[in-house]
């Protein structure tokens, strides 16, 4: 097991031992509206301020533009605490956000024959 100043409290068996939303301060909504598939991107600005280890490794996971669920996934943390992390990182300027291009129509039907195409070549 981890130390308490070693980074993440993990536990080989228990998996993280610090409760997802303590990582937002309990907070479960964001100030940004965010989709699971909107795109989020470094701004290049350093944050004022500190923010936790978990906001330096979203930062980090958005060099390039990537989904809000990519990122969840990366940090394995529950969508909606990722939502507010990412959108401390919009607020401070850190992170820029475009919302996905099918957002206003999302079973149309071109997005999902993409969506099927993918899965497909993944098979």
């Amino acid at each position: 097991m981890a130390a308490a100043g070693d980074g993440p409290w993990l536990d080989d068996a228990a998996g993280r031992l610090v409760r997802p939303f303590t990582v937002s301060d309990g907070r479960t909504e964001p100030t940004v509206a965010l989709d699971l598939i909107s795109q989020v991107m470094a701004t290049g600005v350093t944050p004022l301020g500190y923010l936790g280890p978990e906001h330096a490794q979203a930062l980090d996971l958005c060099r390039a533009p990537v989904s809000v669920a990519e990122v969840a996934a990366h940090l394995k943390l529950p969508a909606v605490v990722t939502k507010v992390l990412l959108a401390d990182l919009v607020d401070c300027g850190a992170l820029t956000t475009k919302p996905p291009a099918f957002h206003h129509t999302p079973t149309d039907r071109s997005l999902l024959e993409a969506v099927l195409d993918g899965l497909r070549r993944q098979l």
